[in-house]
This record gives structure tokens, sequence and C-alpha cells, in this order.
């Protein structure tokens, strides 16, 4: 019997056989004739052997290999995967949108027909709006905050399966199993998926992109190499900073020994990648909107630094997991001897967009999460070497050393996984903090706010707020402009989307304003803006209308603590 071909048949390459342990068949004797004029039975026929002949042993082989791929293979991914989920849609909607949700879930309302934000969330505003487009699609179907991060949440799951066939094709099933797992459970992955931002689904065309140059470099290079220009491609009509990747994937191959890939390969991917990423451009060129792009890159050009040069080896490692960080770089060490170009690889595409960042002044959390998913399988390599190692030890593993192995792999295992889930599990459980970073998670406290202004004060109202972040959640939920004190008068400084106030005092001197907002947010970051508006409340006989508040635990016990105050105020 064609044992290979029954293993393939059930979805088994090579390196799953061998880590199977299979045995192998035994041979099918063969079938005893009668001597030529003799005859056993009186009527004449030839005798049968006894048993099930070899057309019954291959389905049978099929059937039993099939069963022990599901259970070793695709059923722990499958929980994988339904982990991923959990993690990604549990309470989606419970906390309100913050300010760069309501500015892409804004711009997703208008593409899907929703005039009353049209003028102030454009459809070009600073990005490409591929996943705006996908969002308003989602907009149509059902108009609500769950759906707009349910397209998020998806392309997480998805970023989760595409880490399985990434490890599992660098360095097999059960490194792509770790992998996924690492990936599915890590906060950073997590939190970042769970939002209405561009970087996670940037981040699944990105892994996607990654997997094919993996195919390219180990099979069929032309083929492979153009896919992985159109994934980066989408990548970058996702957000424009995946053209960082596509850089990594060049230093990749100037630094030699790239698998099959030549010059000519690389030339033909970045041919693809230009192709796909014009329709940009060409789409801002119809709608006459080129300047707006160019005014963006301008002021990202020349804005000051927004974190300390420091902030992703301060910020970012507890998030995304030490234990993560502390195997991917001992497996690199341990594996040294067995290094190829797919260590290379790997290291390139996370080291090359950390130092980009690193440089340029403007940091943003969620900028980095395109590294993760080689980050996740460098940390599942040595899980699944040691994984081998058990299988290959004399004895298998009912041996002594087999369980030493078997016993590593899995404390490693559950050691990131578990170190990982805990914490995720609490980012993304609702709280009563007032701290926020950009990327992070919603707004407490913003949706109430702007729901209540939307309903409770006059069509035309106007209101001032200490900083742009807040006045993009009340704009989005209020449907009433909200312009912001913190934003400066010279063009340098602020985004070019953002329309300054020149002289606070008079407009609302003059009635231009008819509320002033305070909040927590604002006052952490920006305590002049807050003191100013502080100011103009206390000037012009300010009486809080509405005061939005989170709950919080204390010495004396739970309590509430305001977070977002409107006020009316009276010239």
């Amino acid at each position: 019997m064609n044992w290979r071909g029954v293993a393939f048949s059930a979805g088994l390459g090579a390196r799953e056989i061998r880590e199977l342990d299979l045995p192998r068949p035994s041979p099918v004797p063969p079938i005893q004739t009668a001597p030529e004029g003799g005859h056993e039975h009186p009527d004449g026929s030839t005798p049968r052997p006894s048993g099930p002949g070899p057309e019954h042993a291959q389905p049978r082989a099929r059937r039993r290999l099939g069963a022990r791929w599901f259970g070793l293979r695709a059923l722990p991914l499958c929980l994988v995967l339904a982990v991923a989920a959990l993690l990604r849609f549990d309470a989606l909607a419970a906390v309100g949108l913050n300010s760069d949700e309501a500015v892409y879930t804004g711009s997703s309302e208008a593409l899907a027909g929703n005039h009353a934000l049209i003028g102030m969330f454009p459809v070009f505003r600073a990005h490409p709006i591929l996943v705006q487009f996908l969002v308003g699609e989602a907009l149509r179907i059902s108009d609500t905050d769950w759906a707009a991060r349910a397209v998020a949440a998806g392309f997480g799951v998805a970023a989760v399966a595409l880490t399985y066939l990434l490890g599992a094709r660098l360095y097999g099933a059960t490194a792509g199993l770790a992998a996924a797992a690492i990936l599915a459970v890590m906060p950073y992955h997590v939190m970042v998926s769970r939002q209405v931002l561009l970087d996670g689904p940037m981040t699944t065309f990105a892994v996607l992109g990654l997997y094919c140059v993996v195919r390219a470099a180990d099979s069929d290079p032309r083929r492979w190499i153009a896919a992985a220009g159109a994934m980066l491609g989408m990548a970058a009509l996702a957000k424009e900073t995946a053209v960082v990747l596509l850089v990594g994937v060049y230093a990749f191959g100037a630094m030699g020994a790239a698998g099959r890939l030549r010059l000519r390969h690389h030339a033909l991917g970045l041919g693809v990648f230009v192709v796909v990423f014009a329709t940009y451009p060409i789409a801002l060129r119809l709608a006459a909107a080129s300047g707006t792009g160019q005014d963006f890159l301008l002021w990202q050009l020349l804005r000051r630094a927004n974190h300390p040069l420091w902030f992703y080896f301060t910020d970012l490692p507890r998030v995304i997991g030490p234990a993560v960080l502390l195997m991917a770089a001992a497996g690199l060490v341990w594996l040294w001897p067995q290094r190829s170009w797919r260590e290379r690889l790997l290291v390139t595409w996370v080291a090359v967009p950390l130092a980009f960042f690193t440089i340029w002044p403007v940091k943003g959390f969620q900028y980095l999460l395109p590294a993760t998913p080689a980050l996740a399988v460098l940390a599942g390599r040595p899980i699944a070497a040691l994984w081998t190692k058990a299988l290959k030890a004399r004895g298998g593993l009912r041996s002594r050393s087999g369980l030493a192995f078997t016993s590593g792999a899995i404390a490693c295992g559950i050691a990131a996984t578990v170190s990982l889930a805990v914490p995720t599990w609490q980012r993304i459980t609702p709280s009563g903090s007032t701290a926020f970073l950009a990327g992070t998670g919603g707004l407490p406290g913003g949706r109430a706010t702007g729901q209540w202004i939307g309903a409770n004060t006059p069509i035309g109202a106007r209101l001032l707020a200490a900083g742009p972040s807040i006045a993009n959640v009340l704009e989005f939920y209020g449907h009433h402009q909200v312009s912001a004190l913190s934003v400066s008068t010279d063009p340098r400084n602020r985004n070019p989307v953002y329309q300054p106030v020149a002289n606070p005092d008079r407009a609302v001197r003059s009635g231009d304003y008819q509320y002033l907002v305070w909040d927590s947010f604002t006052a952490g970051r920006s305590p002049y803006y807050a003191a100013e508006i502080k100011k103009l409340i206390d000037k012009y006989h300010g009486v809080a209308v509405y005061t939005a508040t989170v709950p919080v635990s204390g010495k004396s016990g739970p309590g509430a603590v305001p977070v977002i105050i409107v006020y009316e105020v009276h010239p």
C-alpha cells in the first residue's frame, strides 16, 4: 500500500508524519492461488484469502490518520482560534470609541452615506481608506460601535490563523500552533485589534505578505514574491506606514542567503506593490484631495516628538510579554547552530520598524503591531524544538529524556500563555481608570456625554473643549461641532484638519460657544489647557449641566470619579 500517499491524502506533510511517529504498516500477504489444473472447491472457483483485502486497508488508514491529525493539529488550532475570538469580541462595545476610533468610524459613516458627519469627518483625512471602506460596509448592516469594532476584531482573529500558517511553514506545525497561541492572548495584539484602528487590519495583510515571502524563499519565487508585493500593497492601503515593512524585506534580501530570492524577484515584488498602492494617490487626485495627503505628511515630518526616544523599549515589553521576548531571544541563542535565512527574515521584520519608529518623532502605541506575529513565531520555535527532541529521544515520549523534553515544552507553553492571558483579560475588562494613552482602549464617558449633547443641546450649538481627543469623540456621538483649545495657531504644530481658536476669550464672550467641556484625559496630559478651560468656565459663570463619571474603589468603599463635565456658559 502507498502509505505516504495515504498520509498526504489525510492532510499531513513529511514533517508532520515524522512528528506523529506512526508505525509502518505491515506488508499485505500475497494472495495464494491454487496450482494450475487444481481446484480446492468443487465448483472450480479460485479460493479467496481470509480477512479484508488491500482495497479496504487504504480507507481505514486514511480515516485513522485523519482522526489523529484532527486530534493533534486541527482541534488545538480550533481551540486557539476560539480563545482569540473570545478575547477580541467579548464586551466589544462596553466602552465608547476613543479619539482615533471616532475619526476613522466617522469617515466610515461618511462613506456609508451619513450626511450628518461628512462635514466633521471628511472621507479623505490623513490615511488611505481601505479599512474605512470595509467598516462603512459593516455600518450599512448595523450602525453600531460593535459592528465597527467587529471588523477590526475579525482581522485580529485572521492574523492568529495566518501566524499559525507562517510558523508551520517555517518550523513545523508545533511551532505554528505555539505561535498562534501566543498571539491569540498577547495583550498588545488583543488591545489594538479590539479597536477601530488601521494597524490591526494592516498587520493581518502584513503577516500574509510575510508568509508569501517565506514561500517565495523556499519554493516558487516568481509567483509568491508577486503575491507578497500585492499583500504588502494592501497593508499600505490599510495604513501607509506599512511601507517600512517593504524596507525590511529588501534589507533581508541585501543580507544574502535569502533562499531562492534574487534581485529580479525583489524588483517584481516592488512593481506589484507600486501598482496596488497607486490606487490611493489616484483616488486622491480624482477626488481633488491631493493637498490633504501632502499637508498631513508635512505635518508629520515637522511636528514635535510626542513621546521620549525610548518609548517602545519602556512601554511595550509589558504588553508584548516579557516571557515572549525572553523565549524569542533564548531560542535564537540556543538554536544558533541551526540558523538559516528564516531567522534572518524574522529578525529583520522586527528590527527595521523598531529602529525606524524609535528615530521617528511620532510614536504611536500601536505602530509596532506588525512585528508581533514574527515575535510569536520566534517564541514558538524553542517550544517546537523541545517537542521534536522529545519525539527523537530513544524510547520516544515514554523515555526519561523524552519526558524531560516534553515537560520543558509544555512548561514553556503554559508559562508564556498564562503570563499573557491574565493581563490581557484585565486590560479588556472595563475599569475605572482615568488614565489614557492613544491606542490602548476606549474613552470612558465619551459616548454617554456625546449622546447627551445630541439629545439636549439646540441645533447649531457649538462647544469648546480643552483638547482635540475629547472633541473628536463628542463630535462623533453628539453631531455638534466641537473645537479644541489646545490646537496651535501655528500650522507647523497642528494637525492640518484641526482648526485653531485664535482668541478663546473673545469667542466665548461674543457667544460663539455656548458650552465648555472639561475632561480628565486632557487634564492628565495637558494640565495647562485644562487650567485654561477652567478659567473660562469661572469667568463666564459656567454651570455644570452634565457630568460623566466612572466607578472606582477606594479605601472608603466604591465611589465615582467625574471624567467629563459639560458647562453652559453665560457671558
